[in-house]
């Protein structure tokens, strides 16, 4: 890269987006200005001379018609120096020696012996004359002669002046008028830009995602590009205040939740402390309390690093086939929970339904709907679980799930008024949903009919 074109770069990166925007669409609009400008001038100047050359040509011709060929060389008029006389002319021969006594009163060169003779053609030529601008016309004239005319060009050249001073000035207001109006572009059209600007840097100064920029009233469907930026980035403002709010939310029930368990193990702990003042039954409740709740402490925070991540990790997924999946996990679920029958029922067209997922994260999903039916199913009563094409579905015939907790199931920490009492973090239905999200399903609650609660898995398309 040239030294000018990194001095050019260098410029461009320290001027502001507004500054190199007005400069542009001035410069744009200067530079039409000047062109249309000196076309302009071109035009009335190729005009002007046009119309000079044109009496130039009809004076040659009346005197080639008022003439005879056999008159001798000469001056024809001679008044060039007055403004408003016809136009002074003179026959000149091919041979020098054939020159009149009387000298000529326009200028003879060479081209014109070769137009006399035929050689050349006819030329038209700028020149001064009595110290005054005049155009001459030389062209063929009879046997071996040439005709020169000339006209004083004053008009023209004074109307050339003028039209050059006027287009001066026009081009001169185009070019400030273009100033001014990219300044008005890049002002106006760069407003929503400035505005979310100062929203981004005022969002970072407070920390605080709830501003907005202010989106100028029209139809929809129907904004610029600079408004859909504004609206895209209002958009997107509103993800990220969502996101610091559940991650606050998160932080914040994750601190109440493992206050009483956090609690407890110190207690414990500084109880098994003194282990020389305790009997051998106060040493082992302390222990099995303690080691209870090691345990319940490690699974919520294993529980809460799995919520913390959004999305599944790419290079583990595979094509999982769902029916011996949800298989593995009912049997495994009628060893831990020997007091709940458990049904399963797979539809034919359903032995071969896959998807691309992670199948540990999908055991965990399944395994922890099922988890839910059997905490809350009475013992003796059957867990019921189904799988078809549609949909899974996990039921159970214990309490239910009332009307107004259906919104919250699914929120972390939330637990009903009647499962306070049962174990439980309250995080799993939260995994399970998160879970679904993740690999595109979708996981709802309903109340089954006849009593108990209704969990449906629909998979992908």
């Amino acid at each position: 890269m040239s030294a000018r074109r990194r001095l050019g770069a260098r410029w461009r990166r320290r001027r502001p987006l507004r500054t190199r925007l007005a400069l542009a669409a001035a410069a744009a609009v200067a530079l039409v200005a000047v062109g249309v400008c000196v076309a302009a001038f071109l035009v009335i100047r190729y005009k002007l001379y046009q119309q000079l050359d044109q009496n130039l040509t009809q004076s040659a011709t009346l005197i080639a018609q008022q003439r005879n060929f056999d008159d001798e060389p000469g001056v024809v008029t001679g008044e060039c120096r007055y403004l408003g006389a016809p136009a002074c002319s003179q026959i000149v021969p091919a041979d020098p020696a054939d020159d009149p006594a009387k000298p000529y009163l326009l200028p003879v060169a060479t081209s014109t012996r070769e137009v006399a003779k035929g050689r050349a053609a006819p030329y038209y030529t700028s020149l001064t004359l009595h110290g005054r601008p005049t155009r001459m016309y030389t062209t063929h004239y009879g046997k071996g002669d040439a005709v020169q005319v000339a006209l004083r060009a004053d008009i023209a050249e004074r109307g050339v002046r003028q039209a050059a001073g006027l287009l001066s000035a026009v081009g001169g207001a185009g070019v400030l008028l273009s100033g001014l109006g990219g300044y008005w572009v890049s002002r106006t059209g760069l407003a929503p830009v400035a505005r979310l600007t100062a929203t981004a840097e005022r969002i970072a100064a407070t920390r605080d995602a709830r501003h907005r920029i202010e989106l100028p009233p029209g139809p929809p469907g129907r904004e610029d590009e600079v408004t859909r930026l504004a609206a895209s980035f209002n958009a997107m403002l509103a993800e990220l205040e969502k996101s610091v709010t559940a991650q606050r939310r998160l932080v914040a029930d994750a601190s109440h939740e493992l206050r009483t368990p956090l609690t407890a193990l110190r207690t414990n702990a500084e109880l098994l402390a003194r282990v020389d003042r305790l009997n051998d039954a106060q040493r082992e409740r302390a222990s099995g309390a303690l080691a209870r709740q090691l345990r319940e402490v490690t699974g919520m925070v294993n529980d809460l690093i799995e919520l913390a991540r959004d999305e599944e990790p790419q290079p583990l997924l595979e094509e999982v086939r769902l029916a011996p999946l949800v298989a593995h996990v009912v049997e495994a679920a009628r060893g831990h929970w020997p007091q709940v029958p458990f049904t399963l029922h797979v539809t034919p067209d359903a032995e071969a339904l896959s998807f691309p997922g992670v199948p540990a994260r999908l055991s965990r999903l399944v395994t922890n709907l099922v988890d839910n039916a059997a905490k809350f199913s009475p013992p003796g009563t059957p867990v019921e679980i189904s799988l078809s094409p549609a949909a899974l579905t996990v039921r159970d015939h214990g309490p239910g799930i009332a009307e107004e907790d259906l919104p919250y199931v699914f929120d972390r920490f939330y637990r009903a008024e009647k499962a306070r009492a049962l174990p439980g973090s309250g995080l799993g239905l939260a995994m399970a949903r998160q879970i679904a999200h993740a690999h595109g399903a979708e996981l709802t609650a309903e109340r089954a009919p006849g009593g108990g609660a209704l969990f449906r898995l629909t998979p992908p398309g």
